[in-house]
């Protein structure tokens, strides 16, 4: 088990002491039903080129990938919101491991649908030393086809844990980007890719860097 692997295991068995069986149950249902809709499959596959993307950092500042790529490398690591405490453990562990993934000269951008504001708090709450994006309606994540609409019945579950995405997102889509980490090459093409619609499975950074 790889170390940020661990970290989960551990949050896992806290949240389990936190809160109710039903609500487990009900997200067990939720991650179930996407399975079904092979979003892994059906999104962006190795290969191919990574759309070209202009979004605005938690300063309000814009990042284009164009400027990025006269760097390296790009990893574009999309996550939840800072709502979600397996997205807040990936960042920092990616953040631990940022001196690694510059030596390999690549350039690590998140990327989620909440608005700057939250992410300005994350990153300063985190010291995270790499821009923090934000994909205003996933517009961004649609065109790579790894978007999913939160299902109804899991929508109150959500509120009565404090998450309201209307807030978060500034939009009432209710819609969520798969956890999912990309690399792209100084030439656009996507070299690595991870994606897994149980967002309590996420990416083993020491194999990412190693891919780097």
């Amino acid at each position: 088990m790889n170390t940020l692997a661990r970290q989960i295991d551990q949050l896992n068995k806290e949240l389990l002491s936190q809160l109710s069986q039903e609500i487990f149950e009900v997200f067990g249902q939720s991650i179930e039903e996407l399975k079904t809709k092979n979003i892994e499959e059906n999104s962006i596959q190795i290969g191919e080129l990574m759309p070209e993307f202009s979004l605005i950092n938690a300063y309000g500042k814009k990042i284009s990938s164009t400027d990025i790529l006269k760097k390296g490398k790009i990893i574009l690591a999309f996550y939840r919101g800072s709502w979600c405490p397996y997205c807040n453990l990936e960042l920092k562990f990616l953040q631990d491991n940022i001196s690694k993934i510059k030596g390999k000269k690549s350039v690590l951008v998140a990327i989620s649908p909440q608005s700057p504001d939250y992410s300005l708090t994350m990153v300063e709450k985190n010291n995270l030393e790499f821009e923090v994006l934000t994909d205003h309606n996933n517009d961004f994540a649609k065109k790579l086809g790894i978007v999913f609409q939160l299902q109804d019945f899991v929508l109150p579950y959500y509120q009565n844990l404090g998450i309201d995405l209307s807030v978060f997102n500034k939009n009432n889509e209710n819609t969520l980007p798969v956890p999912a980490v990309f690399v792209v090459d100084e030439n656009g093409k996507v070299v690595y890719k991870f994606l897994d619609v149980n967002y309590m499975n996420r990416i083993n950074v020491e194999e990412l860097i190693q891919a780097l």
